[in-house]
């Protein structure tokens, strides 16, 4: 075995070679350009491309950690080269460490009396603090559509639950769209953020434009959602947090997204509602 890479007589697997050639190309690097950023010969690497080489289970982390792969990812190349995973998963929340846990829920009272939901990789809300609650309970057009937990993405396309309350619909609905279509360009073996785009796009109301990303939208570092019904309106702007640095697959995936007040009118009622 030379420099990670067992003798020519063995054989990479064809969805080794795609994948590796894809996270190549989707970072626009040539085979030199990886072979210098993870510290291997450009023959060697041209030998894992066709095939001519299998590759040592340090040699595909080492090229993920060039190609800035995220555990999921990294796992899954392991998978296509017939290597047991090395970043675990866990099967839900409850199945992170204790200090993790205990860390989310003081996020989550610490935002009190503002909302914060915790996302699993599918928009799922698998957490929430009592703001959340309580906002969501008082947009939802139709509670007895929410079935399991409350995808986030779903409640703004859904016109029976949270869409008909939502100030500017169309603007907000895009955007978060093309955020997601750019998202699984980015992670092309996600088939459940696929489904999910799938599914938003099905829903009433949507432009047939929409199936395309627009890759030219301006994103920026905060997202900004106005509800109104029966006389209350609240207008928040939204910060995403993620963990830095997880050795579990989960826990990377999760995002923790916090509303805050837009305005003095909204802090204000927020305040009321934790009161009553």
């Amino acid at each position: 075995m030379l420099n990670g890479v067992s003798s020519s007589t063995d054989r990479t697997s064809p969805l080794f070679r795609a994948l590796l050639k894809h996270w190549r190309s989707a970072r626009g690097m040539s085979q030199l350009d990886l072979a210098v950023a993870a510290e291997v010969s450009g023959r060697h690497l041209s030998f894992l491309e066709t095939g001519r080489a299998q590759p040592s289970r340090e040699m595909i982390l080492r090229l993920g950690a060039a190609l800035d792969l995220s555990l999921r990812d990294h796992n899954d190349l392991l998978a296509a080269a017939s290597l047991s995973p090395v970043y675990s998963e866990a099967p839900d929340l409850d199945g992170i460490s204790a200090p993790v846990e205990r860390a989310i829920a003081r996020m989550l009272e610490q935002q009190e009396p503002f909302p914060m939901g915790v996302m699993d990789r599918r928009y799922d809300l698998v957490r929430m603090n009592g703001a959340a609650v309580r906002v969501l309970s008082r947009f939802v057009a139709e509670p007895d559509s929410l079935e399991g937990p409350p995808n986030a993405l779903r409640m703004i396309f859904d016109p029976r639950q949270v869409r008909p309350h939502v100030l500017g619909w169309p603007c907000l609905a895009r955007e978060l769209l093309s955020r997601l279509q750019r998202e699984a360009l980015g992670r092309p073996q996600d088939d459940a953020l696929r489904a999910l785009i799938s599914d938003l796009l099905r829903y009433p109301g949507v432009p047939d434009d929409w199936h395309q990303p627009d890759l030219e939208q301006a994103t920026g570092p905060t997202l900004n959602v106005a509800l109104a019904r029966d006389g209350i309106r609240l207008e928040f702007f939204t910060t995403l947090t993620v963990f830095n640095a997880p050795r579990d697959v989960t826990l990377q995936e999760l995002k923790l997204e916090s509303y805050f007040p837009a305005d003095p009118e909204t802090e204000a009622i927020c305040r009321q509602l934790a009161e009553a």
